[in-house]
Formats: C-alpha cells, sequence, structure tokens
C-alpha cells in the first residue's frame, strides 16, 4: 500500500479545515468538509490568514478538494501558498495501513527554512480505502494552517493487478479536477502515473479491440492536455515550463502584453519541434493580448493511437515514423492561426525510399491528412505544416508483399530450421559415441552445434507461441536475453574454430597442435564467458532493450549493437583467417606431389573449403544485402539455418575414419534383425 500510495499522490496546494468527530475507528467514523474555494489557484487567496480565525481542532479529518481526496503535504511547502503566510506540513512521510495510528511532526516553512517553526504533533492513520485521516490539533503559530495536497492514485488493488477499471478510475480523477493552475511536480506525477497504468494494460492485451484502443486514446490525450494547460499562468512579458519523462516530454510557452520578443523560439522535444508564430495569436486576442502554447510528443502513444489508423483506399502497410506530437492552445480565447505552423518530425524508425510519408492529424477515430503537407524530408526528418492544431504524427506507407510469398518464406523457414535442428543433434550424437583419433579435439564443433542448437530451437518455440508469452513481459525479457547469450556464444566459438584451423594449417601438423594452444576447459570459459560479459553489460546499462514485439533485442537506442557489434567484429575477424586459411592451404596443395593431389580428392577439399566459410559464419554476412534481394534473402535463410548440416557434412560423413564406424554401426543393426 505504501509504495503504490507514494507513487500516485500529486499536489494541488489548497487549504483544508475539515472537523470530524472523534469516534472508535477514524477510518470509516469522520465528517467531510469539501473546501473548494482555495483549490482554483497556487496564489494565496489570503497570505495574512490567522489561525485564530480557525475553529479550536478536535477529533478526526478526512480531507478533499473539490470532491477529490487530499492530504497533508509531507514535502516542504513554498512560503505564502495554501492562503496562508506559514504553510503546514508533516515530517516524516505518510504511514502505511500495518503502522496503524502514527505520530508525526508538524513543521512551517518561513524564512526559506522548511521547518523554522514547529507545531504540536498531530496523528495520522492510513485507510485500507487508500485515503488517510488526521487528527488536527490548533497550530501554535500565528498566521498558520495547514496545507493540503490533492491525492490522485490508482484505487486498490491497481498496483498489483491492473484492469481497465483501474484506468478508468484514474482518467475520470483527472477529468474531475477543477483546479486552474497546478505546480510543475504535481502535473508530471499525474502524467507518469497515466501513462505507466496504460502501458501495463496494453502489455497484459486488455486493450485489444481497435474501438477501445482509440476511446481511451482520446482520453489520455485529453487528460494530458488537461493537465498541461494548468502549467499556463499570466505572465506580462513570457514565460516557459518544460519536462521530460519516459513517456511523454512536453513544454508550455506563455506571452503577455508587454512581450519585447518578435517571435517566440522554435519549442523543441527529443524527436520533434515546432514553429508558431504566438506573438501573431497574441495580437489578435484584443482584451488581453496574450496567448499560451502547448507542446507535447508522447513516446508510446502509437500502442493506442496505431498507424493501422490511418485509412487508405490501396492496401498498404503503415508505419508510424515519428513520436505521436500535440500541440494546443490552452487558455487563449481567439485559437485562430495567423499562419500555418510547421512541425519537424525526427524519424524514430528505418526510413524506406520505396515508401510514402504521410503527415497526418487525429480525428476522433483515424489519422487524417486534412490541412496537412509535407514541406520537406529525408532520411532522417521531415517537416510537416498544418493550418490548424491537435494531435499530429507522421506514417509512411510502403507496398505489402504478396501474401503468397510471405507464406511461402514463412514455411521455407521453419522447414529450414527443423532440418538445421536434426543435423546439429546428428552431428552432437556423432561427437559423443564415435571413437576420434587421440589428436583431434571437436571442442569447438561441439559447443557451435550446443549453443546455436539451444538459439534456432528457443526461437523457433517462441515464435510459434508468440502469442502467449508477448503479454508476460518479464518471460518475453527473459527469452530475448537467453536468444542474445546463445547466439553471441555461437558466434564466439566460430571464432575459436577459426582460430585453431589456421593454426591446424599454418603449421602443416596434426589437429592436436591445437592442444598446446589453450586446453578445452580454457576455450569453454572464452566461449561462453565472453557472450556472458556482453549480454551481462548490456541488460545492466540497458534492461529495457530486452523483449521486443517477437521476443528478441529492441532497436531502441542503438541497444540492437549489443547483438551486431561483436558479431561484426567475429565475422571480419572470422573472414580475414578464412582467406588466410585458404591461401596458406592453396600454397601447400600446390607444392604436394601430383599423384597426392588427384582430382577427386581436389574436389573434397575445394567443398570443405567452402562448406567450412559457413560453419565459421562467414555467410552471415549476406544478411547486410538481403534488403532489395529476394534471392539473396532465401540464400541466406539456407545457409545460416544449415551451419549444423555443413558440420555433419565436413567432420563426420566425410571423415573416413567416421564412416568406417557407420558401417559397423549398421552392419550390426542389420545383423541383430537378421538373428
Amino acid at each position: 500500500m505504501a509504495s503504490s500510495f507514494h507513487k500516485g499522490f500529486v499536489r494541488a496546494p489548497a487549504i483544508i479545515f475539515v472537523m470530524l468527530s472523534s469516534l472508535s475507528d477514524p477510518c470509516y467514523n469522520y465528517t467531510v468538509l469539501d473546501e473548494p474555494w482555495r483549490a482554483n489557484s497556487s496564489q494565496p487567496s489570503n497570505p495574512f490568514y490567522k489561525s485564530d480565525r480557525v475553529p479550536t481542532w478536535s477529533g478526526w479529518y478526512r480531507l478533499f478538494i473539490n470532491g477529490l481526496s487530499a492530504q497533508i503535504s509531507d514535502t516542504c511547502v513554498a512560503n505564502y501558498s495554501c492562503g496562508t503566510a506559514v504553510p503546514l506540513w508533516i515530517r516524516g512521510g505518510h504511514p502505511t495501513v500495518q503502522d496503524g495510528v502514527v505520530t508525526r511532526d508538524v513543521c512551517g516553512h518561513w524564512d526559506n527554512y522548511c521547518c523554522y517553526f514547529g507545531s504540536y504533533p498531530i496523528k495520522v492513520k492510513a485507510c485500507s480505502g487508500n485515503h488517510y485521516v488526521y487528527e488536527l490539533v490548533r497550530p501554535t503559530v500565528y498566521w498558520s494552517a495547514y496545507c493540503a495536497d490533492i491525492h490522485i492514485t490508482l484505487q486498490e488493488g491497481c498496483t498489483t493487478q491492473t484492469s481497465l477499471d483501474c484506468l478508468q478510475n484514474l482518467l475520470e480523477q483527472i477529468e474531475n479536477i477543477t483546479a486552474q493552475v497546478l505546480p510543475l511536480n504535481t502535473v508530471t506525477n499525474i502524467l507518469t502515473l497515466v501513462f505507466n497504468t496504460s502501458e501495463r494494460i496494453l502489455e497484459a492485451s486488455l486493450l485489444s479491440n481497435p474501438t477501445e484502443l482509440a476511446s481511451y486514446g482520446n482520453r489520455a490525450l485529453k487528460a494530458s492536455e488537461k493537465l498541461v494547460s494548468t502549467l499556463v499562468k499570466p505572465t506580462d512579458t513570457n514565460d516557459s515550463v518544460s519536462f521530460t519523462l519516459a513517456a511523454v516530454e512536453g513544454q508550455v510557452f506563455m506571452v503577455g502584453p508587454h512581450v519585447t520578443l518578435d517571435k517566440i523560439p522554435r519549442l523543441d522535444t527529443t524527436n520533434s519541434s515546432v514553429d508558431i508564430d504566438l506573438i501573431g495569436i497574441a495580437n489578435n486576442n484584443n482584451e488581453t493580448r496574450s496567448a499560451a502554447v502547448a507542446f507535447m510528443s508522447y513516446n508510446t502513444m502509437e500502442n493506442l493511437l496505431k498507424p493501422d489508423f490511418f485509412n487508405t483506399s490501396n492496401n498498404t502497410i503503415k508505419t508510424m515514423m515519428s513520436t505521436v506530437i500535440s500541440a494546443t492552445l490552452p487558455k487563449t480565447t481567439n485559437t485562430k492561426l495567423t499562419k500555418p505552423v510547421n512541425f519537424t518530425l525526427r524519424h524514430i524508425r528505418e526510413f524506406d525510399p520505396s515508401g510514402s510519408l504521410s503527415c497526418v492529424y487525429w480525428n476522433i477515430s483515424e489519422w487524417i491528412v486534412d490541412g496537412c503537407s509535407v514541406l520537406e524530408t529525408n532520411s532522417s526528418y521531415t517537416v510537416c505544416s498544418c493550418d490548424h492544431l491537435s494531435t499530429f504524427a507522421l506514417i509512411m506507407q510502403t507496398s505489402r508483399p504478396p501474401e503468397s510469398d510471405s507464406q511461402l518464406m514463412e514455411l521455407l523457414g521453419l522447414v529450414c530450421v527443423i532440418v538445421g535442428l536434426v543435423f546439429f543433434s546428428l552431428a552432437l550424437l556423432t561427437f559423443a559415441f564415435c571413437r576420434w583419433s587421440p589428436g583431434v579435439n571437436n571442442v569447438a564443433r561441439i559447443n557451435i552445434c550446443i549453443s546455436l542448437l539451444l538459439a534456432h530451437l528457443l526461437f523457433l518455440l517462441t515464435q510459434q507461441f508468440l502469442s502467449v508469452i508477448r503479454p508476460q513481459q518479464v518471460l518475453c525479457a527473459v527469452i530475448s536475453g537467453l536468444l542474445h547469450f546463445f547466439f553471441l556464444s555461437g558466434f564466439v566459438w566460430m571464432f575459436i574454430e577459426a582460430v585453431l584451423l589456421f593454426i591446424c594449417v599454418k603449421n602443416l601438423s596434426q589437429i592436436s597442435s591445437r592442444k598446446e594452444v589453450l586446453s578445452s576447459r580454457h576455450l569453454c570459459v572464452i566461449g561462453y564467458l565472453v557472450a556472458l560479459v556482453v549480454v551481462g553489460v548490456s541488460a545492466g546499462l540497458f534492461p529495457e532493450g530486452y523483449g521486443s514485439e517477437h521476443c528478441w533485442i529492441k532497436m531502441d537506442k542503438g541497444f540492437f549493437w549489443s547483438f551486431l557489434g561483436p558479431v561484426c567484429v567475429i565475422l571480419g575477424l572470422n573472414m580475414i583467417l578464412f582467406i588466410c586459411i585458404v591461401v596458406t592451404l592453396y600454397s601447400t596443395l600446390t607444392k604436394l606431389n601430383a599423384e597426392v593431389s588427384q582430382l577427386k580428392q581436389t574436389k573434397i577439399m575445394v567443398f570443405k573449403t567452402l562448406a567450412q566459410c559457413v560453419v565459421l559464419g562467414c555467410s552471415w554476412i549476406l544478411g547486410f544485402f538481403t534488403n532489395d534481394s529476394k534471392e539473396l534473402e532465401i540464400l541466406f535463410l539456407i545457409l545460416n539455418s544449415q551451419q549444423g548440416t555443413f558440420i555433419f557434412l565436413i567432420y563426420c560423413v566425410l571423415n573416413n575414419e567416421v564412416r568406417q564406424q557407420y558401417r559397423d554401426f549398421f552392419k550390426r543393426i542389420c545383423c541383430d534383425k537378421q538373428h
């Protein structure tokens, strides 16, 4: 209860005087007095409110502001807040339900010292209805009064198990706020609570119906715009407020009748900016000669207002290329624009040159383009011009591939992965049960098979049951971390195999020479520890990077380079080693006796060399060139799902000793059947 309470409360300063009767259980025995008349402004309504005008406090009190539950401030309150010269607050924080009745010291802020005055202590109790009651006493300090805060929080039980009712109740509390001005920390606390709750509901797949998504998206937009409008305060010249949260960023700029600016500066967030003629708009407000603009950028709103809500006649794939942004003119009488507003939207995803970009705005249930157009665009950003203010986004349309091709690729991928898993298993069985020459060390090959077998198997199962796994965010993140580790360890073992093979060819000796470099135990430590360190550091620095829509690594903030970076380094080194191996091997073969280098043996050697390229992972380089070529994509899929097949062919099927053991094995089986 304590953790959910402190995450949920927000502050809207107001003075509250409520008298309750003191009965046996204060949580169920109190009377309520709602005082809205000082909740409408953060400015003091009477800075010299005398404590002798307050009734003699006696009993337990529950506090309300405009019908919303309130609590006495438990952090320092600014001088002359809450309609009093010395606002009183409690020190030590609020208790939990389990704490029962506790005693808290009362402090009065004066002369820039939060606890300049002390007053009589009061008793506080947390109630199961997610509210607090207080046994107040008459303040000892002249011109002082208790200062209360609006208490908006998730209803009981919503912190452990979020439901649509939780979000519904939270949004209703916000809609009932009547305060015209709120402190910045109040606004940011509520916004954080709203978007965190929405995200948990989306992760649990409680919102899947398009109508529900649009409805809650509208309410979230209205709630955030209402909250940000409370940051607007009267000014003679100009003023601004800004905030940055995980889910939303915002800026508010205000101009008054005596503003000296020719134009307001560009309003910027991380992924967007806006140029608006706020001075001209203020001049059109003849009475006040003032105006304000609120600009917000939502990082997660596309999960509610999906790009698929952009209805077009052609059947295309819609991709959200920017954050969803919102621009309004709060507390401005005449909101008519003097000139079009320009928005600069940074692309948050890779731009497809063949795609078509549209500047759109949200109209209750869909994205439409009316009144908006693209001024300029490049691979990094797009400038949109709109003749009105609303909620905007940038959507890219790309051609939808034929369903037959897509289904064929999925089927081909499934078949290739299954075949690869079979041959990984056969190779491991061969390495485990066949007798090998004393000088042969298969530790690298065995561990390549183990790592990639587990990686491909886990990936296959995850994609087959993605609809079940994806809502479980923690499970999805764990799976993506394991995939990161298994694939990365597979690449590390490919590099170890390349080094050992290069040493073998360079020394023109038996494979036993590998033991002179490092023992199998040391190789195992290197092979798995490197991958473990990379994954551990990645998870420590950016744990949110795991658990994409396909339960793989997210592309956010370049986190994908935690996998792609080490892979690129290993592929580059393996290509260099492979070229050195081929050159050395060719030089050696040309020096051998012609009778030894017969045509058949040469063909086998060429095949082994090319197959070894796949075993060492060099064929993964094709992945950088598959974007525009279906043929390369198919070749990449086949080669890199069949590393186990090539390992089985090179080291098992084409090994004379192993083939002989296969023959003996099948002969024994046949003989057993005959008898």
